[in-house]
């Protein structure tokens, strides 16, 4: 039956709600699908799909935000949505972006550009000095709780709405803007001042009169830079120029892809060619690029000279480029792209205002506090039976009754949110952590899906040789001073010895095959082989250190060749970890060109071999191949490594390599197998022959190349299996169990390959031993996707690898689909992402998921995704510090995310809930009592308690014991890191919920009644100190509960308690106007008829200021006493709420159970 259920693809017309589409690169088109299609089954949950349209927006989730909007849509939260579009649109119009183009670009001379480009500079600012104040307000003001309380702060200039003073509405909203405009501006100057140091750097331009010192945002395209070694390159660049006679040089750029690796790059050979570097302004030249684009992977434009007949063109490609941000050697190279339109610029999302799910759930209780509030003061006005200006009444009872949102909420949150930054900072068990974001720690606590790199995030990218396997024999790293007295006995006993031993004279055993059985090799000319083939097969350079500081021609001669003065490059750290090795058991790669390579013996002497052909490594073949020749003996060896799935149908027949290949990549380590093949002069001649041909193909010419090269892939001699290991972070594999255990599916986003990407998924055990990997075969059409997700979707419990270009396709049709899909996996490994993608996945997730999630990068290419995360985690690694600073949170280890989730997560989740809840019950119980006050007095719209009562209450009385619920915690740090399944109850949201909310709301109104009601019955002959008697018992009755509520004692706490208990006591002798009952002015709202003779006697009609009856203190004498009174009147508001306290942790025991 759910085979039966038809598929739903998104069509061309559909209109997507993602908000990411319209970035996405339009690829693929729709134009060559079949329509049957539509009619393959594919059933994505146990309900399937039950819709006959097309469109996306029928899908069930989706359909969700297609519910019709009226005015109750409009009253409850529309208002705010039409609000920000109307905004978000009006910025789109002012700040419509200018259309990318083409252009030419002349060598040396920016003045002849037609156009005008962007400027170099970097700028990370949200504001500037004009739209600072209007920006911070517009952020403040658009959450209802800070609009709110600008309404009735305003509303005290109304005379006939005046309720009590204006600095008791004005100067908390005062304190809370003050203090975000600080910590906003302080949060600016640090930007700014970051970005002025990058834009200060210095670099090197040639002109015609020579070099010149210009500052980076001052470079303007068209200008010559020289970039020096380990200096990043400011702008996007075509390599013109470098000290090496080959033109060629190596360029990292971890900060784009996120790979530590060095790539190849080649310099224009028209330039390359010149004598001197002033030679670059004595011909005309330009360079025509294309538009700028995202993807950093290609690139499309011509060289041209034109001061020569015929002129000189030359095509350009991503070989050529030189992207922003990467680090090379000593280059020249010619500015094609600034500023915003560089490629690290366009793959960089722009960094938005995160706001913690706690605040948006404190914002909608607010709005429903706001709906109780209207609900009760049309009920007062009701029952004063709509007599006299009762809507002035009613406005006045919305304000009297103001307090039951508390403008306090917003500030002892603040407060708490820098409190717990401040505890992060300080732990000393995760040293070095910075909070970057002090508005959202309870985020910490609330993730259910962590998104992180790899390549310095989870690992060290530092690849160590581990193993080597021969067949028979396997060698480990304490075995390696066996290979290495093999190689120097081989090597000691001359030439003869390895002809005879192996290698042969390869000339004679071609031309008389051997007819008997074939001799097996000794273990000596075996190892000498397998080392000799590693340290021939490679793509590896090695390069050494210049000592002048002068002109770039005159580097190479004053370079030193010795050992210690070498480094490696290569486009593959595992390249380099393999020729480290053989340096290390005695055959060293000392030189390497084009054309040429040359190995040291242990013994000191020089092999020469002269290059034939390289067959690179792809993602598609992969595996990598390499013919050379060695001069001494004239001999032709065609070698090969690469992966054991593409190798074992190329080498002979064997009976061990699947069962190692397997033993090793369970063990963590990459695997490579390495084989060669002797060629004839002949054979090899007439290979290169067919090879020229195939490459001059204007038809097909990639698969007559591979055809080409396939034909020499037969029978090659398997010589050794290799085995790499890529150095994990400190106690990443823990860290991972924990955060698995804890609930939280994690995703690893890389750009590196496949193969290197499930690799690593497997040693760190971000899939465990027991489950199965499922990798996503490439798909580059609808109909592929259709197949690939049938196929996916009948696994069950198993890791998803699949890589960027499929999962876009995917995306593109199959959206709602996939992601259902891939979210109920246990682990997913994306690779071959760029930086959008990264950001893309993430928004993906929120969409589609409503959970909250964590991104965690150290490289420029995750600033993306860790600013499109609703928490973002940077670490201080090997490739800068631009995702530390452009995180909410810095570490500088992988291993702290456990305790920062785990400890201060839930700390944080858990005090601030408790802390937002406390400070509503204290606004809700004092409402409860003016509204019972108002009641008994014929319902009065006049304030029980007012000016300095009402902020103290909210302040000095309460504020202190209330606040150091912050200090509090429910377990302690050992428990919480030993049993992570207790942060699985933090993702649910039970701690702050409506649940939660309502039993704090009838125990407000519960003890809100017994208070106010409690003191006019109990002390009815003291009734003229009614304000007294109910304020002394309210301030008790919230220091009381505080003490209840604390689970974890802290001296502060105690201090808190004793210290406002003080300043209550002590402003009684001072304060005594404040407690009179004359404080309340009646005016126009109680006159002589309101008096019943069954109700208690009206009050004399009195001015504001004048007192009545003893003072505050003599009253507080009179409790002293009636302390049996007194006592059961607290006693009586605190039954109710020590029982909601034990049934919390009833019911707390059974949900850990």
């Amino acid at each position: 039956m759910a085979d039966s259920i038809p598929l739903n693809p998104v069509r061309k017309s559909s209109r997507r709600t993602a908000k990411y589409s319209s970035a996405r690169l339009s690829r693929f088109s729709l134009e060559d699908e079949p329509s049957n299609l539509d009619e393959m089954p594919l059933m994505m949950s146990e309900e399937g799909f039950e819709n006959d349209e097309s469109d996306y927006q029928t899908l069930p989730r989706a359909r969700r935000g297609q519910q019709r909007r009226g005015l109750g849509w409009f009253l409850l939260g529309g208002w705010e949505v039409f609000c920000t579009s109307c905004c978000d649109c009006l910025a789109h119009v002012c700040r419509r972006k200018k259309e990318m183009k083409a252009r030419t670009v002349w060598l040396g001379r920016p003045e002849k550009c037609e156009e005008k480009f962007p400027k170099n500079g970097i700028k990370n600012q949200k504001y500037n000095v004009l739209t600072f104040v209007p920006g911070v307000l517009y952020q403040q003001f658009k959450f209802f709780l800070n609009l709110y309380f600008l309404v009735v702060a305003c509303s005290q200039f109304v005379p006939a709405l005046k309720i009590g003073y204006l600095y008791t509405y004005w100067a908390p909203l005062g304190f809370v803007l003050a203090v975000t405009m600080v910590r906003e501006a302080v949060d600016e100057v640090r930007r700014y001042q970051r970005d002025k140091e990058m834009n200060s750097q210095l670099y090197s331009k040639l002109t015609v009169r020579g070099k010149v010192q210009v500052k980076s945002s001052d470079i303007q395209v068209g200008d010559l830079i020289i970039v020096e070694k380990n200096q990043r390159i400011p702008a996007d660049m075509i390599f013109l120029r470098t000290s090496e006679k080959t033109g060629a040089c190596f360029i990292r750029t971890e900060q784009l892809d996120g790979e530590t690796d060095w790539k190849l790059k080649v310099a224009v050979s028209c330039t390359q060619r010149l004598a001197a570097v002033g030679d670059l302004f004595s011909f005309s030249a330009f360079v025509y690029a294309q538009k700028p684009q995202l993807d950093i992977h290609t690139f499309e434009g011509n060289f041209t000279r034109e001061d020569v007949e015929p002129q000189i063109h030359e095509s350009l490609s991503i070989d050529n480029t030189l992207w922003a941000s990467g680090v090379v050697a000593s280059v020249i190279g010619v500015v094609i792209y600034t500023g915003k339109e560089t490629r690290s610029v366009l793959n960089t999302s722009h960094a938005k205002n995160k706001v913690g799910l706690l605040d948006l759930e404190l914002n909608r209780l607010t709005k429903a506090l706001f709906l109780a509030q209207l609900v009760l003061s049309v009920v007062m006005v009701a029952l004063q039976g709509f007599v006299g200006p009762w809507f002035r009444n009613l406005f006045r009872f919305v304000v009297l009754f103001s307090y039951i949102i508390p403008i306090s909420l917003r500030v002892n949150l603040d407060m708490g949110k820098s409190a717990y930054g401040w505890m992060i900072t300080r732990d000393e068990n995760i040293p070095g952590t910075v909070v970057r974001t002090s508005t959202i720690p309870e985020e910490l606590g609330r993730l259910v899906y962590l998104l992180t790199d790899k390549t310095g995030t989870l690992t060290q990218n530092e690849m160590v040789f581990k193993r080597l396997h021969l067949g028979t024999v396997a060698y480990g790293n304490d075995t390696m001073d066996e290979i290495q007295s093999h190689i120097v006995q081989s090597y000691a006993q001359g030439p003869a010895h390895l002809a005879g031993g192996g290698t042969g004279n390869a000339a004679m055993a071609r031309s008389n095959p051997p007819q008997g059985p074939k001799v097996r090799k000794s273990a000596s000319s075996r190892i000498h082989e397998a080392v000799k083939a590693v340290a021939l097969c490679h793509n590896v350079t090695p390069v050494y250190e210049s000592h002048a500081a002068g002109e770039t021609e005159s580097a190479e001669a004053d370079q030193d060749f010795s050992d210690d003065n070498r480094t490696y490059q290569a486009s593959s750290p595992d390249e380099v970890a393999l020729v480290r090795w053989t340096e290390s058991v005695g055959l060293t790669l000392v030189n390497r060109d084009l054309t040429s390579l040359q190995l040291r013996t242990p013994s000191g002497q020089i092999l020469s071999f002269l290059i034939l052909q390289v067959f690179p490594f792809t993602s598609e073949s992969k595996r990598m191949g390499i013919i050379v020749r060695e001069e001494a003996t004239g001999e032709i060896t065609f070698y090969m490594k690469g992966a054991d799935v593409a190798m074992a149908t190329i080498v002979q027949y064997n009976d061990w390599l699947e069962e190692e290949c397997g033993n090793m990549a369970r063990e963590g380590l990459r695997t490579l197998v390495v084989a060669k093949k002797c060629l004839s002069e002949e054979q090899y001649q007439d290979f290169e022959s067919r090879y020229s041909q195939a490459k001059l193909s204007l038809l097909d010419r990639a698969l007559k190349v591979a055809a080409v090269v396939e034909s020499l892939e037969r029978e090659m001699e398997l010589l050794c299996l290799t085995g790499v290991e890529d150095q994990l972070q400190a106690d990443v594999r823990p860290t991972l169990e924990l955060l698995r255990n804890a609930g939280i599916k994690i995703w690893m986003l890389t750009g590196d390959k496949m193969e290197t990407a499930t690799c690593i998924a497997k040693s760190s055990h971000l899939v465990s031993r027991t489950q199965d990997i499922h990798v996503f075969k490439p798909v580059c059409s609808r109909g592929e996707a259709h197949l690939e997700l049938n196929a996916f979707r009948r696994k069950h419990d198993c890791a998803l690898v699949v890589s960027g270009d499929s999962l876009e396709v995917c995306l593109r049709y199959y959206e709602h689909e996939f992601v259902e899909l891939a979210c109920q996996c246990p682990a997913v490994v994306c690779c071959r992402c760029s930086p959008t993608q990264k950001a893309q996945i993430v928004q993906l997730l929120q969409q589609h998921t409503a959970n909250r999630t964590c991104a965690i990068g150290d490289g420029g290419n995750d600033v993306s995704m860790i600013q499109a995360a609703d928490c973002g985690i940077g670490i201080e690694g090997k490739e800068g510090k631009q995702a530390s600073l452009a995180a909410d949170f810095s570490v500088s280890q992988f291993r702290h995310i456990g305790r920062l989730l785990m400890v201060h997560g839930r700390n944080s989740y858990k005090r601030s809930a408790a802390l937002g809840q406390f400070v509503m019950h204290r606004g809700m119980i004092i409402s409860t009592m003016q509204a019972v006050f108002s009641s008994v007095f014929f319902f009065a719209s006049v304030p029980l308690y007012q000016g300095f009562l009402m902020v103290g209450y909210a302040t000095i009385y309460t504020m202190f014991p209330v606040f150091s619920l912050v200090l509090d915690q429910d377990v302690k740090p050992e428990t919480a890191l030993l049993y992570p399944e207790l942060y699985k109850d933090l993702t649910k949201g039970r701690s702050l919920s409506f649940k939660t909310f309502l039993i704090w709301v009838l125990i407000s109104i519960y003890q809100g009644g017994i208070l106010m009601y409690g003191a006019l019955v109990l002390f009815e002959s003291e009734f003229v100190h009614v304000v007294a008697i109910s304020f002394t018992a309210l301030v008790l009755t919230e220091l009381l509960m505080v003490a209840l509520t604390v689970r974890t004692w802290h001296w502060l706490m105690v201090l808190a308690e004793f210290f406002s208990l003080g300043c209550y006591l002590a402003s009684l002798a001072f304060l005594n106007e404040y407690f009179g009952i004359g404080r309340v002015s009646f005016g126009a709202f109680l006159v002589t008829p309101s008096c019943h003779p069954e109700r208690r006697p009206c009050w004399p009609k009195r001015e504001r200021g004048t007192a009545l009856g003893p003072s505050a203190f003599s009253s507080f004498k009179y409790f002293l006493k009636a302390p049996v009174w007194f006592s059961k009147l607290i006693f009586f508001t605190d039954v109710f709420y020590l029982t909601c306290l034990r049934l919390r942790s009833v019911e707390g025991l059974e949900n850990f159970e």
